[in-house]
């Protein structure tokens, strides 16, 4: 008999880590290339499943593939590297045992760190090599992208008839990333042609029961599970999970009537753990049901959905001019009623929201969200906040974003961050768990009600997003289609860089003007020569003319001239704006709000209508 016909039969019982395995015996660095430095260590740790009772074995190749052998220089090995594995296997094997050759899911739940193009072609690279030795199937595991692992077994179904074992890592108890209901993910696994579909990593096996407990039997497919061994913990800085073999062996009889048919073990398991689930098998004589009740989906029992603003932000310059004013929040404890009044001086100047910048060029200031929050509180200005995807892992960012809800904060300016190398603490790390489009696409998930994991947040949010645009890239057609990403993730409109040459605003509007959102053209008013020299020699993003430089130039070291001369050049250029963009952005140098307070004016006097009083002739 071969597996298709054991797996209907029979419950089969798969191997358990390998990674972890090795890890705990002091392995470090790229665990593959021990198939060709240590190929003893490897035939080994298959032996000692095997023993313990596995019938399938999975060869050491779960990151085999040309990305992530580049990380340690090897992507020139691929080849050798997944061909000696499966020879290590096969050696290890002994009759009737199958060796499924494992690939591992390269996209994850948080910023991609490959292309999607090039994502498949290294998968697609590493399937052919696999194809051209002695497995007798393919094991798919730890996909956090459903659409990854689809568009995978479909190519492996192109390819060859051998069995697939298709297996889906969960954002959180019955959901995939974006919200997909896990009946959902495996029934599309079946119709791309996997024989087996599951779930293995992240969950041990409980809540890989409670999230198995609302799937029906598939029609064709069998169900499997491979579960971590516990919830990690850390160790005198090592990973480590809790032994709990017996543990796994208790939950085999329910995990198999819940219609799972191949059982293995992810993170943390060992051959204890494989041991263990094969005795509950043998010793209980379970055996692959039929029929099953299907838990009924629990569903929120309060669904609110939070007030919409009175007017979205990016509908305001659909009827008149719009002003958007960026406040930057003060580094110093003592500068912040200076805010405040800032602030206020906006509002009261017809600023349609005042935005506050995330930590701008990596230096730390006054949290934006509290200062925020305050503002609306104190000055009824509208908080638009910087989001940064430098300082906050995605726990951080989803908590802060629902703060930002809670707080009825609806205006966001999703950006990936400056580098925290360039700031004023340049021994911190940078996060990165996401950039900018990663954020766009997962704060419209927030607007869907369902968080980052895929869970169902009982509410939904109401944020309107803004993405940045740097209006003096050198190849402007480049950044435009960066900004047509950007639309398909979800951007609501866009807030460039400052400009300052008049010439250049028709031509941006050229590049711009088939997009369907409004673009905010930035104006930042220069205070001095040495502050225009600044911007442009050291300021990523920012391009001054020479004109500019020089007109700020002559004034020298006068600070009224200069900051007069700066208010002049911010009017010429916000005027020749106006021409082809009826939305502007300001930004506020060094927290003197009095220049761009007038410039609000400046722009809102133009967009009132003028009304010519009819002469007196009552002693005509």
């Amino acid at each position: 008999m071969g597996f298709r016909e054991d797996l209907k039969q029979d419950i089969l019982i798969g191997d358990g880590a390998m990674g972890t395995l090795l890890y705990q015996q002091g392995a470090d660095g790229c665990f593959e290339e021990l198939n060709l430095t240590e190929p003893e260590k490897i035939r080994a740790v298959h032996a000692r499943y095997i023993e313990a009772g596995a019938d399938i074995i999975q060869t050491n190749t779960y990151a085999a593939n040309s990305l992530k052998l580049s990380r340690y220089q090897l992507e020139g090995q691929m080849e050798q590297i997944n061909t000696k594995a499966v020879e290590i296997a096969r050696d290890a094997a002994v009759e009737h045992t199958y060796v499924f050759a494992t690939i591992g899911g390269i996209g994850s739940i948080h910023h991609k760190e490959f292309h999607e193009e090039e994502i498949f072609s290294s998968l697609k690279e590493q399937t052919d090599v696999l194809l051209r030795t002695d497995i007798d199937g393919f094991l798919l595991e730890t996909f956090y992208d459903i659409e990854e692992l689809i568009q995978l077994v479909e190519y492996i179904r192109s390819r060859t008839d051998k069995p697939v074992v298709a297996q889906v890592t969960l954002g959180d108890i019955g959901v995939l990333q974006g919200g997909i209901a896990l009946t959902d993910g495996l029934r599309r696994l079946e119709e791309a042609g996997a024989d087996v579909a599951g779930l293995n990593c992240r969950m041990g096996p409980y809540h890989m029961l409670r999230s198995l407990e609302e799937v029906p039997l598939l029609e064709e497919a069998a169900l499997c599970v491979f579960p971590n061994a516990s919830l990690p913990n850390v160790r005198d800085g090592r990973f480590f999970y809790q032994s709990n073999p017996t543990y796994f062996g208790d939950m085999t009889e329910s995990l198999v009537k819940e219609g799972v048919r191949l059982i293995g073990g992810c993170c943390g398991t060992t051959p204890e753990h494989v041991q263990a689930i094969r005795e509950a098998v043998d010793k209980k004589g379970l055996k692959p049901v039929t029929e099953k009740v299907v838990k009924e989906k629990e569903t929120p029992s309060v669904v609110v959905n939070a007030p919409e603003p009175p007017e979205r932000l990016p509908d305001f310059s659909k009827n008149r001019k719009s002003v958007i004013v960026e406040l930057d929040p003060p580094k110093a404890l003592s500068k912040a009623p200076e805010f405040m009044k800032g602030a206020q001086a906006l509002k009261d100047a017809g600023a349609d929201a005042v935005t506050l910048a995330d930590n701008s060029l990596a230096s730390a200031r006054i949290d934006n969200l509290s200062l925020g929050s305050l503002m609306k509180q104190q000055t009824n200005a509208r908080p638009l906040l910087h989001v940064a995807c430098r300082d906050r892992n995605m726990i951080g960012l989803q908590s802060h974003l629902l703060g930002m809800h809670t707080l009825g904060i609806h205006d966001v300016l999703a950006i990936t961050g400056d580098p925290a190398k360039v700031g004023d603490f340049p021994g911190a790390s940078s996060v990165y768990d996401m950039a900018s489009l990663d954020l766009i696409r997962l704060i419209k998930q927030l607007n869907e009600g369902i968080s980052f994991s895929g869970k169902d947040l009982g509410a939904k949010t109401s944020f309107t997003v803004a993405a940045a645009f740097n209006a003096n890239a050198r190849r402007l057609d480049r950044e435009v289609k960066r900004l047509e990403k950007k639309i398909e993730a979800g951007a609501d409109y866009f807030m460039s860089q400052p400009v300052y040459s008049v010439e250049q605003f028709k031509e941006i509007h050229e590049a711009t003007k088939h997009l369907p959102v409004p673009v905010y053209v930035g104006i930042m008013p220069l205070v001095s020569s040495r502050n225009a020299e600044f911007l442009h020699h050291e300021v990523p993003g920012i391009s001054l003319t020479q004109s500019v430089r020089d007109s700020m130039a002559k004034h020298g070291g006068d600070r009224e001239a200069s900051q007069r001369e700066g208010i002049a050049l911010a009017k010429e250029l916000t005027d020749a704006a106006l021409e082809y963009f009826p939305s502007i952005y300001l930004i506020t140098p060094f927290l003197r709000y009095g220049i761009t307070a007038e410039l609000t004016r400046h722009i809102v006097e133009k967009d009132q209508p003028v009304t010519i009083q009819a002469p007196d002739r009552t002693n005509i």
